[in-house]
């Protein structure tokens, strides 16, 4: 028989291309009239905050490429130029989406609920514009400082995001002649950008921009010049640290000294006003040297990110989806101690569903219990006031052995993990910051107690970081168990971390970067083999991303012999569906909803003994190969019904999931004459009545989960 080559470049689809995609599902939410309307505005601020990121370090790093004169392809077979060449071309079209949605749709929207956003300055009534005089005199004037270029002062740093407002300004020469001369002036971000307008005599509401209030009245800082015009502009620069941890001798020192050349990097986009004069134009693409395909002509705000804090207003409930409260874990609703709790049963967290606060409490009573020797624990991200770190802090004072892995290099919470780093040292913690070259990217808990028995050790695992804010918005998976063997990989990973001491075998856990990739390629082979000698095999597998060559390949080496794979990917997704003979029996999805789907959950039917494991990595080269990563295997049975319901409910989601096509677009299930799944919905429906069962019969119950809706 021939021999396909299942690596080849036609069978996959460019990484980067496959992210706009995603970000455009998450426009089509903004798009979607069903939706309550501020529940609009939110996806449409997430769209441009994802935008940010991804030039920031994916576009970023492609232009690094081009100017290092790199030319090998990815995957799909395209070389950095031409990617960056169709990127453009995409966010081009993105863009031009994302304003048709907020001006065409949106605006109006939000006209007919009673909220007006002035769009340009000129179209304030009489009493607006005198309130918004009297507001920059008061409150936006002592904050400005306007910034002029000529002979004597070079052109400023325009720092990296920030909103700015360039103008022309004239005065006659000695001669009598009008003298341009450029200005720029920071719209400062110390003060709110939206401000309410008074309202109109029918108690409708206004808001106005702070850009159109500076605008208004940008004359007063410039007193001995005519201002010729005046447009807001926006830089995002190369945000992509580049840190030789080889060479540093300190990497914290490091890694600030890196974070400051972030707001003069080069720059990779500019986003001006379509309108902009274009000897303004001129000047600014002179000194920022970019190119005419890096810059965005927008028609309308620049940085829509300000619509969640429009979403945040006061007064407009009722355009809101109602708020979800996380409910209690069903199998701790009871007064024991944490730890009477975990030893009766392996305890399954399923955030936002159920309420992140047993993660919390687990390691506050660590904290404050005299029979705890020691806590350990790796932290990627943590939220601004985090109560753990609050117990990490107290356990130390309170003569444990605290230690911490702080990944410093977590990618635009570099200066908090630093911070953080620095309060836990003071407190007595013992902080490492992982091995040389790796991010440690994995989330696990130790917790060390003496007991009548002897030492047991009580672990934490899951698929989410340590981030009580977070884990409101993101679905995540995870399990609280005080099994020995995992206890003992616990004690090895942290070992590892700080001592380099990489043991020979793992009891239960599968570690990155040296032994996950294996394991996977091992479950996905041993699929394939129970295909190919007429045995039932099946693979879901749930996560993030999916953009590994390898992993890929046997995915279609699986799906050739006849495997059934179910792929659920939130975001990048290089594999492609539909493939005759290669990828016809697998399927991708793509769920993008209320909260952010982030749990990673790997299924193996393997001959009827059903393997499920959960954990911190996607299906990336990077998670493979250069991070420190964990996944966990799932074997208390109740446990594993539950996991496998879950895959069920979101295999069965015909609402908020989007299915991959052979030409690489996704599209929206046909749903007419089906009952309609909401997989989002249905969990939140199913946690409360799962709460509200336990308080009925009391913690010993037996949880059935519903079963699976029918088409």
């Amino acid at each position: 028989m021939e021999t396909v080559n299942y690596t080849n470049p036609e069978y996959f689809w460019n990484r980067e291309l496959s992210w706009i995609g995603f970000n455009e599902r998450v426009l089509s939410e903004a798009k979607d009239k069903s939706l309550p309307l501020f529940e609009r505005l939110k996806f449409l601020s997430i769209t441009a905050s994802n935008l940010d990121e991804f030039f920031m370090i994916r576009v970023a790093s492609l232009k690094d490429m081009v100017h290092a004169k790199y030319t090998k392809p990815d995957i799909a077979g395209m070389p950095p130029k031409e990617q960056l060449k169709e990127i453009s071309k995409r966010t081009q079209e993105l863009v031009a989406a994302q304003y048709n949605t907020y001006n065409r749709s949106l605006l109006p929207a939000l006209k007919k609920c009673g909220l007006s956003l002035i769009r340009e300055h000129e179209d304030l009534t009489k009493r607006q514009g005198a309130f918004a005089d009297q507001y920059f005199e008061d409150n936006v004037y002592p904050v400005l400082t306007p910034m002029a270029m000529d002979s004597a002062r070079p052109f400023p740093l325009i720092r990296n995001k920030t909103l700015n407002i360039g103008a022309l300004i004239s005065k006659k020469d000695k001669k009598g002649k009008d003298e341009l001369e450029f200005a720029t002036v920071q719209v400062p971000s110390v003060l709110p950008r939206i401000i309410r307008l008074p309202e109109d005599e029918k108690g409708n509401q206004a808001v106005i921009l702070l850009e159109e209030i500076i605008e208004r009245n940008i004359g007063k800082l410039f007193l001995n010049f005519d201002v010729v015009c005046a447009y807001p502009y926006r830089i995002m620069r190369n945000a992509d640290l580049t840190i030789d941890e080889d060479e540093a001798a300190d990497l914290l020192k490091e890694i600030q000294k890196q974070l400051k050349k972030r707001q003069w990097g080069e720059v990779i986009r500019l986003e001006i006003e379509d309108k902009m004069d274009e000897r303004l134009l001129k000047i600014l693409k002179a000194e920022f040297a970019i190119k005419d395909e890096d810059i965005f002509a927008i028609n309308g705000p620049l940085d829509l990110t300000f619509l969640m804090k429009l979403y945040g207003m006061d007064g407009f409930d009722e355009y809101k989806a109602p708020g979800y409260k996380p409910c209690p874990v069903p199998d701790m609703q009871t007064d024991e101690d944490i730890f009477t709790q975990i030893r009766r049963r392996d305890i399954f967290l399923h955030h936002p569903y159920m309420t992140f606060n047993p993660v919390v409490d687990f390691v506050r009573q660590a904290a404050k219990d005299p029979d705890v020797l020691a806590i350990k624990q790796t932290l990627y991200r943590v939220s601004g006031n985090s109560p753990i770190i609050a117990a990490l802090a107290l356990a130390a004072e309170n003569g444990k052995q605290v230690t911490v892995l702080v990944e410093l290099k977590a990618r635009f919470d570099e200066e908090n993990n630093i911070e953080w780093a620095k309060m836990l040292e003071k407190s007595g913690c013992h902080v490492i910051y992982g091995l040389l070259g790796l991010k440690t990217h994995s989330k696990i808990t130790l917790v060390v107690r003496r007991e009548e028995a002897g030492i047991r050790r009580y672990v934490h695992l899951g698929t989410g970081n340590y981030n009580d804010t977070t884990a409101k918005l993101y679905t995540d998976c995870g399990i609280l168990t005080c099994s020995a063997r995992i206890g003992e990989d616990a004690t090895a990973v942290f070992n590892m971390l700080s001592g380099y001491s990489e043991p020979k075998t793992w009891n239960k856990l599968v570690v990155a970067p040296i032994w996950m990739r294996d394991r996977f390629l091992h479950q996905i082979e041993m699929e394939r083999e129970n295909a190919a000698n007429g045995r039932p095999a099946h693979i879901i597998a749930k996560m993030n991303s999916l953009c590994d060559r390898d992993i890929i390949a046997a995915l279609y080496e699986a799906s050739a012999a006849g495997v059934t794979i179910d792929l659920i990917i939130r975001g990048i997704c290089c594999l492609k569906t539909g493939i005759p003979g290669i990828s016809e029996n697998i399927t991708v999805r793509s769920i993008v909803g209320t909260f952010l789907e982030h749990s990673r959950i790997f299924y193996f039917f393997s001959n009827g003994q059903e393997e499920i494991f959960m954990g911190s990595a996607d299906w990336m080269p990077r998670n493979l190969d250069k991070r420190v990563e964990i996944i966990f295997p799932v074997e208390d049975e109740k446990i594993k019904e539950e996991i496998k319901h879950i895959l069920q409910i979101q295999l069965d989601d015909n609402m908020k999931a989007h299915i991959l096509q052979p030409d690489g677009t996704y599209e929206k299930i046909d749903k007419r004459g089906k009952v309609l799944v909401n997989s989002q919905d249905y969990f939140c429906r199913e946690a409360e009545e799962k709460s509200r069962r336990t308080e009925e019969i009391g913690h010993d119950h037996i949880f059935i989960p519903a079963e699976a809706p029918e088409d």
